[in-house]
């Protein structure tokens, strides 16, 4: 199966012409929001690491943990699966956390293979593992292996600037984004990335709380 992959900037301003083809509507938060960012990141354990170090806290609490693993030379597999959970607690990890990390050491991840491998092929393996949800799972796909068909329908910014562009009477449920979204293939990680920066601009504007 051949996946379309965002890897530059051109990439991303290509599928957000494609994507007002598709989808007209776009068009006004386009003019208000581009040039559309990139946001590429690295893929493999570490990423993963770091998203499940960042669920529920601030961003300058997963920085400082994230820097006490690195000093402690927890970053990859090898060295959390023989961690003990004191050595990871002193990190700042919780016991929920320590065991998460475990977790994902534990399910030696093919990473070469998922870089490779379909959008829902990936959200699959990825979700199976303790710790990593659907938003996880599909920040992943989009972002660490550049795939331009998937869209983080959990996300209550991606609703909520859904519900503001397209005059909905009400926030659009993970499942009803689902549906909406699906209007948007082959280009919904450039609409994700349009509608992140619609809601910034109508944050300031009108003050979403």
């Amino acid at each position: 199966m051949l996946i379309t992959l965002i890897e530059t900037l051109e990439d991303v301003v290509f599928g957000a012409q494609e994507l007002i083809k598709i989808e007209p509507r776009f068009a006004p938060a386009l003019a208000v929001t581009a040039p559309l960012p990139l946001r590429r990141k690295p893929d493999g354990f570490a990423a993963l690491m770091s998203a499940i170090v960042g669920q529920q806290v601030s961003v300058a609490a997963a920085r400082a943990i994230e820097a006490r693993c690195v000093a402690g030379g927890l970053t990859d597999p090898a060295t959390v699966r023989t961690a003990t959970e004191d050595e990871m607690r002193a990190c700042g990890l919780s016991r929920q956390k320590v065991k998460y990390l475990k977790a994902l050491a534990e399910a030696r991840l093919d990473y070469d293979a998922l870089r490779a491998a379909p959008t829902d092929d990936v959200v699959r393996t990825l979700v199976a593992v303790p710790g990593i949800g659907p938003w996880t799972a599909e920040i992943y796909a989009m972002f660490s292996l550049g795939h331009a068909d998937v869209c983080a329908h959990g996300d209550l910014a991606l609703q909520e600037a859904t519900r503001l562009l397209f005059e909905l009477p009400s926030r659009p449920t993970e499942r009803a984004m689902r549906d909406i979204a699906a209007e948007w293939a082959p280009w919904r990680a450039v609409a994700a990335r349009l509608l992140w920066a619609y809601y910034h601009v109508e944050k300031q504007r009108d003050g979403i709380s």
